[in-house]
């Protein structure tokens, strides 16, 4: 009987883990992602799961087979098995024996040469048998069957272990388990999985202009709805994270300590949203400075920018801007890779096409741009009509990101363009 090993505790990241190279100012964004993709590993706990409970959650050790799929050679059709040396070209006639092999049914005896039986599909091959005629392809009386050869050897017939070999990896660490996952776990043998805990991603909104529950009261001028936090907390569900909400804090610094310190003692990982750049009021990157675990990264990216990393009570904060067109963009580019890494899921890359332009535009270098936009009926990109930051029903009218380089260019139309569907994003 095996013995379920005690759950791991992976190490807490280093204080220094958001550290940029000496003399970094501005960051391009691939400098960002390749910092991020060097510096996190996973912050989760592992635990055992019976297979039919772990749908969603990631694999920390691979799944091995524990049996070969098919575990014998065995019938993909309906039709009659026979050993192929008997037959040739032309016409064979080939007479039956008596009985026959089904799924789960097997033949105990053996085909002689020169004979055939009945078999239907997945039954295991008899002794003697190496191929299988198609019912479909033969005439027969019950007692005998023909069909015009030749047959290739081995037609419509399955090997063992074709599809797995017992003791291969079924499914690698760091992959998250889907519904067909299940199936071909189930089907070699893999009761029991180790997973990573799911990641807890804390999400907090900053800022006295925010309010976070109006009570249904429209708002008066110079207060704002909160935008971001019902989107983070969506993202993480989305993303198969834990969301754990934590609120709304005004620009108080001792009550967003309070909050971090919560954040810290509930979740994984802390997303804020506003106060991450250098202003008087900008106190998630001023509590992370004190904390002496503070990265303000000025990344080279429109719409984005300022993005305040750190470790409170080791537990890491991603503080993004407070523009919900920008946190989203950020959240996308930057975040949801990270948070991935630090789930055990490794680090998830967008999958990108190149499309026709529906638009013209004049870039200038020094930036990389990420433009809501989606497909026209004929496959080409077309993007929203405004690039302004606060306009926030662009990201509902787009099904994408155009990404545009680091460096000028003059777009036309008709020109290729990357286009990052939400899709590729698991949105």
């Amino acid at each position: 009987m095996s013995v379920t090993p005690p759950p791991l505790t992976p190490p807490r990241l280093k204080n220094d883990c958001f550290a940029l190279p000496p003399g970094v100012d501005w960051t391009p964004v691939d400098t960002a992602l390749d910092l991020l993709r060097a510096n996190l590993s996973p912050v989760v706990d592992i635990k055992e799961l019976d297979v039919s409970d772990a749908l969603g959650h990631v694999l920390a050790h691979p799944a091995v087979a524990r049996r070969s799929n098919p575990p014998a050679a065995n019938s993909a059709v309906d039709g009659y098995g026979f050993a192929h040396a008997a037959t040739g070209e032309g016409l064979q006639t080939l007479p039956l024996i008596e009985g026959r092999a089904a799924a789960g049914v097997p033949f105990s005896g053996r085909v002689p040469e020169g004979m055939a039986i009945r078999i239907l599909t997945g039954a295991i091959l008899p002794a003697g048998v190496d191929t299988v005629v198609l019912e479909e392809d033969t005439a027969g009386d019950g007692h005998r069957i023909a069909f015009h050869g030749p047959i290739k050897m081995r037609s419509n017939t399955r090997k063992a272990g074709e599809d797995v070999i017992a003791g291969d990896v079924a499914l690698p660490a760091g992959h998250r388990l889907r519904a067909p996952d299940l199936a071909l776990l189930s089907a070699v043998g893999t009761t029991r999985v180790s997973v990573f805990r799911p990641l807890r991603l804390g999400v907090l909104s900053t800022g006295d202009e925010i309010v976070a529950d109006s009570g249904g009261a429209l708002l008066e001028v110079g207060r704002i709805y909160d935008a971001n936090r019902p989107m983070l907390l969506a993202m993480a569900r989305r993303w198969n994270h834990v969301p754990v909400d934590l609120g709304h804090v005004g620009d108080d610094r001792a009550a967003l300590a309070d909050r971090l310190d919560r954040g810290a003692s509930e979740a994984d990982v802390i997303f804020t949203s506003g106060g991450a750049s250098a202003g008087d009021e900008d106190h998630v990157s001023a509590l992370l400075q004190e904390a002496g675990v503070m990265q303000s990264w000025r990344i080279a990216v429109k719409p984005g920018r300022p993005l305040a990393l750190g470790l409170w009570k080791g537990v890491p904060v991603f503080g993004l801007p407070g523009n919900p067109v920008a946190a989203f963009v950020c959240t996308l580019i930057f975040g949801r890779p990270a948070l991935s890494l630090l789930a055990g899921e490794g680090w998830e890359e967008p999958v990108g096409f190149t499309v026709p332009a529906a638009f013209e535009k004049n870039k200038r270098a020094g930036r990389r741009e990420y433009l809501r936009a989606r497909l026209t009926p004929q496959g080409h990109a077309e993007v929203f009509r405004s690039e302004g930051s606060g306009r926030i029903s662009g990201l509902s009218w787009a099904t994408g990101l155009v990404e545009l380089g680091d460096g000028a260019r003059r777009i036309a139309p008709g020109d290729p363009v990357r286009f990052l569907p939400y899709g590729s994003f698991e949105l």
